[in-house]
């Protein structure tokens, strides 16, 4: 820095040493943020698996009573 600037050179160091070390843990933070995001909707993925799992589920259950209330009254009939 030139010795003729009114700001003390502590300062100025001060400051662009805070600048240097924002600008150097920048990506490191973008990364962080994409890992972050990256699990959320991983995650968000496995709930929506497993809520259609149940669903399939529930109408498996219906069909099965269905099909057994069919083949009960296939006797009833004749």
């Amino acid at each position: 820095m030139a010795d003729n600037t009114p700001v003390n050179g502590q300062i100025t160091d001060a400051v662009t040493q805070s600048n240097v070390k924002v600008v150097a843990e920048a990506p490191a933070q973008a990364i962080a943020s994409l890992y972050q995001v990256a699990s959320h909707s991983a995650g968000l993925s496995l709930q929506n698996a497993v809520q259609s799992q149940q669903a399939l589920n529930q109408i498996s259950t219906a069909v099965v009573s269905k099909a057994v209330a069919l083949i009960m009254s296939i006797g009833e009939s004749t």
